[in-house]
């Protein structure tokens, strides 16, 4: 906090001092002892009185320099799930009580009460947005207030270390213990699990399995670890590593399972399971506590392990994949293990599935095995990476003699989320039955969650109805936001969900209307004076067909018409911009060396001369010939006065202000024409001209991660900015009605999202804000004596 030197040089005895100085003066005029004991008590009275006010004016001080606080009302823009969700617990002895994890969105415990998710890591901030992806959760059997999320997006050298978040109020709050090493919620093997467990008969116990640092204990609920140093070392070795296109990772220890029946309570369990994502012996057992650990004789090789449960009668059951998921998976299988015997059985749904060893892999694996806590011959079992045609739910009443096909015998509900009409259940890693009612099914998809009150339906014959309980849930991962001064209030680029036009925020619409359909759109713009011509640009993955990856629309996003061709070069997406009067587009795609202009929607392509390639474009709001480019990692800044058709590097004070530093952000002001807004996560925020000439640093923002602009407030004229970033150092997101004059926090800290990536005001409502979140959705925020 800043105080000002004129206070800060003033101690508490300032006023004091100055009346000392005054007292002393009359003593030396008048003289005399009984003059001495008036001076002295005189200046007791004023010493006390002056350290009081000199206080009290510091106070004052240090609060005047603080931003202002409005009270902001913030909530989900609805769209429903939109995300993986990674895992799934029922509490054992509370009806209706159960969390969900996901990879890049943090947790949630859903509401029975009003039927909907509540988010329990919204207060994570974007310094510790790394925190929000959740490799596993766990609770404690014996006391329902205790919840555990271990806590850790990548495993990476950049991301910072993993940390268990302990709650004992059901997560409305948490303490945080760091760990020394790192996790990875959104890497491979993240819907494998759970590798947190707490010990059903001493909850003071838990038992977390590392991805690359082993097995680790904690005696105090979670407060401090201990790595367990008996632990075979398989646990971190290449062979429990997994590699997809981006590198290879450690996936480690996958599942911790307790025996409670070994035990009593009150004294730690001794008989655990661990469980190692190689291909090698993977199932390991400890009689003692977890001091000493074997391998679980007889058990199948060749297959990694994803999940281990344990039945009411003191059975297990494993399922198996030879890669740990979700990107791909060739092979697996589902076995029950008997301890009373040491008996392994081979129960895969699909008799005929091939194995390793039996010839040709049958080209998918096994998520999960469920088994019902209230009825151990009850399992329901999912495939993985089953695309032809689609993945498969089965149910068994048997203990896995026979298995029953679910899907052919279900009715979807997708009225909650009609965009689901375009997808089918897949990476159906989890799937959960309810304790307390066997019918309660939920399985986990890359996108949300299905769940159904009904399956006993399925042994009479009759349909099983599924409906998608994401309420609450919003995990998708924003790319791009705009709000026209007309037509639809928001529309978005997602991650996964190509984007949606809202002409109303709270209801889940149909994505962009296709063809096209985009797997992500990762750029979206409008022309600033024809705000009903809207481009967007994208890519596809596999399996979906060839298509042209940018698209245009002149309705203000209701229907879209792929451009006619694409630039000879580049893959798609990338960044693209419209000029001010909808004539002209530019588009930088992804790994193109140029920047292109096509002036009648990719019929005839041109180089646009002066530009490297992978910069940000966009146009001017006001002047049709008037273009800017910005590189975002090196801080070049370009500008064009020919509609885009050459550019040059912008000169001045303001061309120069973002050289050498990373993730900068240039923006064309809604006020006038040439006036940009420029900043970076360690740049203060400017504003200048596109001749170069800085016009202003506006006071106290002292970093960036993104921002922009709103109505002006009543009866003015500048429009509001919005800042997510620093003010003084303090990380916050900021209002300014004044154009960057004086700062308002607008959040707080039970709503910080992580770290917010895109945003924008809303040019027809007062306040209103729109924050694209790296992993909770759209969010968006109005004052709250302006919320309904």
């Amino acid at each position: 906090m800043r105080v000002p030197a004129w206070s800060r040089a003033s101690g508490v005895g300032c006023l004091a001092g100055r009346l000392k100085n005054l007292t002393t003066f009359r003593h030396v005029k008048r003289g005399g002892r009984d003059d001495d004991k008036v001076r002295e008590s005189f200046f007791d009275m004023f010493r006390t009185i002056g350290a009081m006010a000199c206080s009290l004016f510091f106070a004052l001080s240090v609060h005047a320099s603080q931003p202002a606080a409005t009270p902001y009302h913030f909530t989900n823009v609805r769209i429903g799930g939109g995300g993986y969700v990674s895992g799934l617990l029922f509490h054992p002895s509370v009806r209706g009580l159960y969390y969900a994890r996901t990879d890049v969105g943090g947790a949630y415990r859903w509401d029975q009460e009003h039927e909907r998710w509540q988010p329990l890591t919204d207060w994570i901030a974007a310094k510790d947005a790394n925190l929000l992806g959740i490799d596993s959760l766990a609770i404690d059997p014996s006391d329902p207030q205790w919840l555990y999320l271990a806590a850790g997006m990548y495993t990476t050298p950049q991301a910072g270390d993993a940390a268990i978040l302990r709650s004992h109020d059901r997560g409305r709050s948490f303490r945080r213990a760091d760990l020394p090493f790192k996790l990875g919620g959104n890497e491979l093997g993240r819907g494998n699990g759970e590798r947190l467990a707490v010990d059903p008969n001493d909850g003071r116990v838990l038992f977390l399995g590392s991805r690359d640092a082993g097995l680790w204990r904690s005696a105090d609920h979670g407060a401090h670890w201990a790595k367990v140093d008996g632990f075979p070392a398989v646990a971190t070795s290449p062979s429990s590593s997994a590699s997809n296109a981006w590198r290879t990772q450690p996936i480690g220890i996958v599942f911790v399972v307790f025996d409670p029946a070994s035990g009593r309570r009150g004294q730690p369990t001794p008989v655990i399971y661990a469980g190692v994502s190689t291909r090698q012996a993977s199932l390991f057992r400890s009689a003692d506590g977890g001091r000493s650990w074997s391998a679980v004789p007889g058990q199948p090789v060749g297959l990694r392990p994803s999940h281990m449960h344990r039945a009411s009668d003191g059975d297990y059951y494993l399922s198996y994949g030879d890669e740990p998921g979700p990107d791909t998976m060739d092979d697996g299988a589902l076995w029950r293990w008997q301890p009373a015997s040491s008996r392994w059985t081979d129960i895969t749904p699909i008799p005929d599935q091939s194995r390793p060893g039996r010839g040709k892999p049958a080209g998918f694996g096994w998520g999960d095995v469920a088994v019902a806590p209230s009825d151990p011959a009850v399992l329901v079992a999912s495939t993985h990476h089953r695309y032809t045609p689609h993945d498969l739910l089965f149910r068994s009443t048997d203990r896995g003699a026979h298995w029953v096909e679910v899907f052919a015998h279900s009715v979807f509900d997708r009225r909650e989320a009609p965009w689901t009409v375009e997808h089918t259940p897949h990476w159906m890693t989890t799937v959960a039955i309810d304790p307390f009612d066997p019918g309660h099914v939920i399985f986990v998809t890359g996108y949300g969650l299905w769940s159904t009150r009904d399956m006993g339906r399925l042994d009479a014959g009759g349909e099983v109805h599924w409906t998608f309980v994401d309420r609450g849930l919003e995990e998708t991962v924003p790319l791009g936001l705009i709000s026209p001064p007309q037509g639809a209030h928001l529309l978005s680029a997602l991650g996964d969900l190509d984007g949606y036009r809202h002409d109303d925020l709270g209801v889940a619409p149909l994505q962009f209307q296709a063809p096209p359909r985009y797997a992500n759109s990762e750029a979206i713009d409008y022309a600033g004076q024809r705000p009903e011509r809207i481009v967007r640009s994208g890519y596809l993955r596999e399996p979906f067909g060839p298509a042209v990856r940018a698209s245009w629309s002149d309705d203000g996003g209701r229907r879209w018409q792929a451009f006619a061709s694409e630039p000879p070069e580049g893959e798609g997406a990338g960044s693209i911009a419209l000029t001010a009067d909808g004539s002209g587009v530019l588009w930088a795609p992804r790994n193109a060396k140029h920047v292109w202009l096509t002036r009648d929607f990719g019929h005839h392509w041109q180089v646009a001369a002066g530009l490297p390639g992978g910069v940000n474009v966009l146009g001017d709001r006001f002047d049709a010939q008037r273009c800017y480019a910005f590189d975002a990692k090196s801080g070049a800044l370009f500008v064009s006065h020919d509609g885009g058709a050459s550019f040059a590097p912008l000169a001045g004070a303001l061309g120069a202000a973002a050289r050498g530093h990373d993730h900068v952000q240039l923006r064309a002001s809604p006020d006038a024409a040439g006036e940009l807004y420029l900043a970076a996560r360690d740049l203060l925020l400017l504003r200048g001209e596109d001749g170069g000439k800085l016009q202003a640093t506006l006071p106290g923002i002292d970093g960036v991660d993104a921002f922009g602009f709103g109505k002006s407030a009543p009866g003015g004229h500048q429009s509001t900015l919005f800042v997510a970033g620093r003010l003084d150092g303090q990380q916050g997101i900021y209002r300014s009605d004044d154009g960057g004059r004086h700062w308002r926090r607008i959040d707080d800290n039970a709503h910080q999202y992580g770290r917010i990536t895109h945003l924008t005001g809303d040019p027809r409502v007062f306040g209103r804000v729109y924050l694209a979140t790296s992993g909770r959705g759209i969010v968006y925020g109005d004052p709250e004596e302006s919320t309904p």
